[in-house]
């Protein structure tokens, strides 16, 4: 399996201040880590401060050359 998190870095408080932004989307991540099963078809769209959607992230097949978008 493979974690995969992508996030736009040119859109919304990620362009204004990415270091921030970043750090503040992997806490939120990782504390809501325990309500995802982490199996290949999890995943959620990635909101920034302002809660624009900026990214994704999914888990997906190791074997799989392009992951479906969660939903």
């Amino acid at each position: 399996m493979k974690f995969v998190l992508e996030v736009d870095m040119t859109k919304g408080a990620v362009g204004d201040d990415a270091v921030r932004e970043l750090q503040r989307i992997l806490r939120y991540w990782g504390g809501n880590l325990h309500y995802y099963e982490l199996k290949p078809g999890d995943g959620s769209v990635i909101y920034d401060s302002g809660y624009s959607e900026v990214g994704a992230w999914r888990i997906t097949s190791e074997d799989a050359k392009e992951a479906p978008e969660p939903g």
